[in-house]
């Protein structure tokens, strides 16, 4: 049997993002954190890894992008976004769109991103499911952490534009995109129904649906609908319809979140907000603003920052949070909101997000706080490994 392999980072100044903040060691052992302290022994054979005068923090998650589904350079070959051929598509998973070699998984490495949700797009009412991946790998099958992970929806214009404006059909309207969700979710609750009839009654088993196996687990509370949606009263619908179907429900984006931060706060559902250092390519983004998530934050709502890659560059997370930070949010806020937080919303937390015994080894020495733009990370481990780009 394969020994462990042993890293020791020595004497950094370690945010664990769990609230303890002190200069000491963490000892890695294959791919978890074995120990970590102020005082911690090196173990024979260890390789250490100084960090004296640098700042340790757990690897950055980005909560929603499209990296591998996007790819910035294959622009047709590339984009495996959305099969904007039917409204309706749950039976995707972006696992098979997927390319381990897209240059945006380097381009997060680079940037201290470690893990990501990555996402079919906001084309269709029903998009697909998501995975939440590391950004390292050769095989996705390898590089997931949470499969599925997500079931994309969206509102507001994207699917309106695609179907309404480009194939003039259904949905054309906001009314027409909530209806097609409902009506989807009430078939999954009556296919679930006719699967627990089929215990008894093997004749009431219903013939297999790909679509209708996803919705279930979405009924069933096994993984969250992850809701696109800019604009107010876009973000209520997605609200509205998680209530009447008391489903989980991840609101993505919630630009105008702080015009109903209280509302959002009073439903308890968790917002990952972002592109926010982009242009107004949109009438959907007029009010746009890095004040957003702080807002949402005072308001009691669980905050993610996202950049949604290729929307803004992945490398860039960090400099999103900075710029979030500056608008007025905490910069503990800030850099949790860009760790613990979105390893909680995507149900990873048990693995990812801090610096604790146990956890995945997804590690990354800075140079500096990573909110100094001159900053830059010096050393990228995943999964107890150092990545050398």
């Amino acid at each position: 049997m394969k020994a462990k392999t042993s890293l020791f980072i020595r004497d950094g100044l370690i945010k664990t993002m769990k609230g303890q903040e002190f200069i000491g060691s963490i000892l890695v052992e294959g791919t978890q954190i074995k120990a970590l302290g102020e005082n911690l022994v090196v173990p024979e054979g260890a390789e250490i890894i100084e960090a004296h005068g640098k700042l340790v923090l757990p690897g950055f998650i980005d909560a929603h992008c499209h990296v591998g589904l996007g790819e910035e350079i294959y622009q047709n070959e590339g984009d495996d976004l959305n099969e904007m051929t039917d409204p309706i598509t749950p039976e995707l998973r972006a696992i098979d769109g997927i390319n381990p070699e897209d240059e945006g998984l380097r381009d997060a490495r680079l940037g201290g991103v470690t893990a990501v949700f990555s996402t079919p797009g906001s084309g269709n009412v029903i998009g697909g499911t998501g995975v939440v991946l590391k950004t390292v790998g050769k095989v996705v099958d390898k590089m997931i952490v949470r499969e599925p992970a997500g079931l994309k929806v969206a509102f507001g214009e994207n699917p309106k534009m695609v179907y309404g404006g480009e194939q003039k059909k259904m949905p054309m309207t906001r009314m027409a995109t909530a209806a097609l969700l409902r009506q989807a979710l009430v078939d999954a609750e009556t296919y679930l129904e006719k699967l627990e009839q089929g215990i008894e009654d093997p004749e009431k088993v219903p013939e297999r649906d790909l679509g209708m196996e996803s919705l279930i687990r979405v009924i069933k509370r096994e993984i969250p609908l992850r809701a696109h949606a800019h604009r107010a009263d876009d973000i209520m619908t997605a609200i509205r319809i998680a209530k009447e179907f008391n489903v989980d429900l991840v609101i993505e984006h919630c630009t105008e979140g702080h015009k109903i931060a209280e509302e959002i706060a009073e439903y308890g559902y968790p917002a990952v907000v972002g592109p926010s250092l982009v242009n107004r390519a949109k009438v959907e983004l007029k009010d746009k603003s890095f004040e957003t998530p702080h807002v949402l934050t005072q308001a009691g709502v669980k905050v993610a920052i996202i950049t949604d890659h290729p929307v803004t560059p992945i490398e860039q997370l960090p400099l999103c949070a900075a710029l979030v930070a500056r608008a007025g949010m905490d910069e503990e806020e800030a850099l949790k909101a860009i760790t613990i937080n979105p390893a909680e919303i995507m149900g990873v937390d048990h693995r990812l997000g801090s610096l604790e015994v146990g956890k995945d080894a997804d590690i990354v020495i800075w140079s500096e706080h990573p909110f100094v733009l001159k900053s830059r990370p010096e050393t990228v481990i995943i999964n107890g490994k150092v990545i050398t780009d």
